[in-house]
């Protein structure tokens, strides 16, 4: 019995491969092709309708790297299959059968207007009529994988190459079999059903001997005259239903579209061109199916690009065909992006559908972000959202989350209901194995009966395909499987939550065992990011002032372009610096852009502020009065205020080349440049040498860009020669500069102590040219701490510094935000930084048997893919050692070293427009509604950990006040007194207040 349903599985696997699916056209006629080849980027298809076309034959190669060619494609289709399914069918060379990898295309008729996408999989275009015309831009994209995670060229197109990458293989007109296709598709379905029942069930062996008798009834000499016959047969087990208890799947179409990642931001916009008139069509055959997308700035672009795709999708949305989802500008990385700016996705993303669509969405839709902040339930619950979707906590390597669907609480204690969907995949088929596997991987048996199964080809695009939906009708109420059901994903989430409203509670961060490297890898990407940020945050507080005070003109139109250039490069392929060389080069160039309109914004804000004059002045964005050096003079600044540049009465900075002292701190350094003791209130602060420069091997198991495995701990060479040392500052602030030279590179290192500060700056450069090596800056720190803690957006989390358990063990590297800070009952010391995110911080045995705690940032990396030459060249960056220093403390220093003081000449000082009496109110945010009223939107939240309760107070009178969401829609009212505007905050509480004149 066991050899007889062998022979019959290997009999039907032949007959499926080479007989049944090859025999679903039953006829074929060639094309005429005509190709016209885009001397540089791609162009619109008004320029392609008006080129001049050449002959093109089957089986010439054509495209170079990251080329575009328009191919013109004519015919006839023959008279005897008029009134028949009809199809173009195009095979440009596909070299493997995964869509979005390589070469794709986009088919117009000879008018112009977008068809469909082509690409493996789905390479046919129905035609109407018996006249052939189609247009088809084809995008040589090269398949950066194609040979693993191996460096390659392929990835910037000033290094790819010009010789063609592809073969163009068919452009035929055929005719569709439509009983062979249905028979394929129930062959395929019961196939995969079967081999996933186990040999003891009844239901396995029932259907072998249906496709047994199915096959026997197909001639193969006539298989399109015996294909219903064959069909007849499965009738009965197809038509079975499930069991009353078999799970539920809630199944929706989707195409996770990278943003960014190996192709360029260009290639993307085509990309989603393709992807989304498939879709729209798609959905004229199939009146059951409903489509989910995300990502705003995709639709965006297409309604720049595509008008008559985006008109298409507009009408999808009010068939209740297309669900927006998401609410956010892009996928973007959940780790590394400021709060303000994660609010910002959020804002952006939901106004864009609210605005095209009045389409609010509910949740938020991140399967491949790299793991999620704390920061988020109360984020999403602020913007108006009810659920959360990630799948990409099913890669942790270590741990498996306990649970599929869950309340996720965030450091606030807000929550958020949260599913992951056990199918471990954003990018189903509908196969037997994946309709299995979710089952059975599912961990809420016996509370929860129903998860969600997102559907199509994704990351590179192409989304769902018929055949896809074909297998959806078969295994809708299918005895042996799940019930498939194709809804909007927040039908979904309304039946999950009604059926397991008490579902377990999952509290703080969802941290990735998977992809640590991103904290670090693409270096200028993340000082751009970060630098991006504090400068928005610049100039819309200036802005505000000055279209207030001042006779400035608020640039909304500004704010809000820039906004959504710097949301855009945080998604999860960008901030994280996982894409190809062409992606960074790029981006490296926005911020720069972005930059220097953004300092212009708010030199012209502060001058029109400030007037014509000879006082030299100095402005602090930082939510905390500060002192700072500003000319050689140390001088007194408020909170988001500013100052006449006058001397504060401080001692001078004592400076030789081997020590700095301000009377607050003594750094002491050897003849290695090396800082070996740092004393401050009394006691030591290093338990060995501090600054040290320790270089690891850095080859990850599998993603080079992505991953930072623990085995790099294991060899590391400490860089302790020093090239020079050389006094480069006296008087209020004292600086000693080391030189350092090694492999291929060099770092140049500034130490500075200024008069009144408790802070030690290490000023960093760093020529960098090595390869597959991790670079950290170590700090031994003479505290004996279990855990730490890290800046994220809108506060802090606290880590474990022991590996107690395997979830301790498996974060030995970790993000933060502007600081990390070690403590200990009565003193604490923290690590500031301006730019890098990767830290690792854990436990030293020192030789009296006693333990204390190492922190060291990740400063930079050289992994070799997807970018060859990524981080190779110059960085600049600062960190800095804080001894003594509270939560408090921490906050105001992190916030003082990313938003440096500005000097300017003027006649008069402005008020602060907002203050807070509270230091433990931070105001993260000052501007206008976006409404264009004039009213004055702030976003403030509580730092330190605690209840509090604060007065903000106003430099212009406040009529009215409201608290909003994120959108600035208002949620209450607000009280305003003579002294301002009291507010009360839970710990880690944001609040945003919308203050009317």
């Amino acid at each position: 019995m066991h050899d007889d349903r062998r022979l019959v599985e290997d009999r039907l696997a032949r007959m499926l491969t080479t007989r049944i699916a090859p025999a679903k056209y039953a006829g074929s006629c060639p094309l005429e092709i005509e190709v016209w080849h885009v001397p540089d980027e791609p162009v619109p298809v008004a320029e392609a309708l008006a080129a001049d076309y050449e002959p093109f034959t089957v089986g010439q190669r054509w495209g170079a790297p990251w080329s575009t060619s328009w191919f013109r494609i004519r015919g006839a289709v023959p008279q005897e299959w008029h009134g028949k399914r009809v199809e173009a069918v195009i095979d440009l060379g596909f070299t493997k059968a995964q869509a979005g990898f390589q070469a794709e295309a986009l088919a117009h008729d000879l008018q112009g207007r977008p068809i469909k996408g082509i690409a493996p999989r789905n390479d046919h275009v129905p035609l109407t009529g018996d006249v052939v015309g189609l247009l088809i831009e084809a995008a040589a994209n090269p398949d950066v994988q194609e040979n693993g995670m191996q460096p390659t060229m392929l990835g910037d197109k000033q290094t790819a190459g010009k010789d063609p990458l592809y073969v163009f293989t068919a452009a035929d007109v055929k005719l569709l079999d439509e009983d062979v296709w249905h028979l394929q598709m129930d062959v395929e379905v019961l196939s995969q059903l079967m081999h996933q029942l186990s040999t003891s069930d009844p239901r396995r062996h029932e259907i072998l001997r249906a496709l047994e008798r199915a096959l026997d009834a197909i001639d193969v000499a006539d298989i399109s005259g015996t294909a219903a016959t064959a069909r007849a047969e499965l009738t009965e087990v197809l038509s079975r239903p499930a069991h009353a208890s078999a799970h539920k799947l809630s199944a929706v179409g989707h195409a996770h579209i990278d943003s960014a990642w190996l192709w360029p931001q260009r290639e993307t916009i085509r990309k989603t061109a393709r992807t989304f008139a498939t879709v729209t069509a798609l959905a004229q055959d199939y009146p059951e199916f409903i489509f989910a997308c995300s990502q705003a700035q995709q639709y965006a672009w297409i309604k720049e690009h595509q008008p008559v795709i985006f008109e298409r999708i507009a009408a999808a949305v009010k068939a209740g065909q297309w669900a927006p989802v998401g609410g956010m500008w892009v996928e973007s990385d959940a780790n590394l992006p400021g709060g303000e700016a994660l609010a910002r996705q959020l804002v952006h993303g939901k106004r864009f559908f609210l605005d095209e669509f009045g389409y609010e969405c509910e949740e938020v839709w991140l399967p491949d972000s790299f793991g999620y902040t704390a920061a988020f339930p109360q984020l999403a619950k602020l913007a108006g959202a009810r659920w959360f979707l990630t799948q990409k906590m099913s890669w942790n390597q270590t741990n498996k989350m306990p649970h599929h669907t869950f309340w996720w609480e965030g450091i606030d204690g807000t929550k958020v209901f949260t599913h992951l969907p056990p199918v471990d995949t954003y990018n189903s088929e509908f196969s037997g194995k994946e309709m299995a596997y979710a089952v059975s991987n599912y961990l809420e048996k016996g509370r929860g009966t129903t998860s969600l199964v997102p559907f199509g080809y994704g990351d590179g695009g192409g989304g769902p395909t018929r055949e896809m939906l074909e297998r959806a009708r078969r295994l809708r109420d299918l005895e042996g499987t799940a019930k498939v059901t194709i809804e909007k994903p927040s039908e979904f989430f309304e039946k999950a939550y009604e059926e397991y409203p008490d579902a377990p509670v999952w509290s703080g961060e969802m941290y990735l065992e998977l992809h640590r490297a991103t904290y670090t890898s693409q270096a200028r990407t993340k000082a751009g990011n970060r630098r991006s940020e504090h400068l928005l945050r610049e100039a819309e507080l200036w802005a505000a002032t000055a279209a207030i005070f001042g006779d400035f003109e608020y640039p909304y139109e500004a704010f809000d372009r820039l906004w959504k250039v710097v949301l855009l490069h945080q998604f999860h392929d960008i901030l994280p610096g996982s894409s190809i060389a062409w992606v960074h080069k790029e981006a490296e160039a926005k911020y720069a852009a972005v930059a220097a309109e953004l300092h212009a914004i708010t030199n012209a804000a502060m001058s029109s502020l400030v007037g014509s004059g000879d006082q030299q002045l100095v402005f602090n964005t930082s939510p905390r009065a500060r002192n700072e050096v500003v000319d050689g003079v140390l001088t007194s600044v408020p909170a988001s205020g500013a100052a006449v540049v006058s001397a504060v009465v401080a001692p001078e900075v004592t400076v030789t080349d081997r020590l700095l002292d301000n009377g607050l701190v003594r750094v002491t350094l050897d003849d290695n440049g090396l800082m070996t003791s740092v004393i401050a209130d009394g006691r030591e602060i290093l338990s060995s040498p501090g600054n040290l420069l320790q270089l690891h091997p850095d080859l990850p198991n599998f993603w080079d860009a992505w991953d930072i495995d623990a085995h790099y701990k294991r060899r590391h060479t400490d860089l302790t020669d020093v090239d020079s040392i050389n006094v480069v500052s006296t008087g209020v602030e004292g600086a000693i500069e080391v030189v350092r030279s090694f492999g291929s590179s060099r770092i140049t290192q500034v130490i500075s102590v200024r008069a009144g500060s408790r802070r030690i700056d290490v000023r960093t450069e760093i020529d960098w040219h090595e390869s597959e090596k991790i670079l950290k800056a170590a700090f031994p720190i003479d505290i004996h701490a279990d855990r730490s803690a890290a800046e994220i957006q809108f506060g802090h989390v606290y880590r474990p510094t022991h590996t107690n358990t395997s979830w301790d063990a498996a974060r030995f590297e970790i993000y933060a935000h502007r600081w990390v800070h070690v403590a200990e009952p009565g003193y604490g010391v923290a690590v500031l930084n301006d730019s890098t995110y990767g830290h690792d911080i854990g436990r030293v045995s020192n030789d009296d048997g006693t333990t204390t705690t190492t922190v060291r940032l990740s400063l930079v990396r050289a992994p070799r893919f997807p970018d060859p030459y990524a981080d190779q060249g110059k960085h600049v960056m600062t960190y800095s050692l804080l001894p003594g220093a509270s939560i408090s403390d921490t906050v105001a220093e992190g916030y003082a070293l990313n938003l440096p003081v500005r000097s300017v000449q003027g006649a008069s000082v402005p008020e602060p427009l907002i203050t807070v009496d509270s230091d433990a109110v931070t105001v993260e945010a000052v501007k206008l509604a976006d409404d264009q009223s004039g009213d004055v939107v702030v976003r403030l939240y509580e730092a330190l950990g605690g209840r509090t309760s604060a007065v903000v107070k106003t430099s212009f009178p406040v009529s009215s006040a409201k608290t909003t969401d994120l959108l600035e829609r208002p949620l209450a009212d607000a009280s305003v007194t003579s002294e301002g505007i009291p507010v009360s905050l839970r710990p880690f509480q944001v609040l945003t207040l919308r203050l009317s004149r």
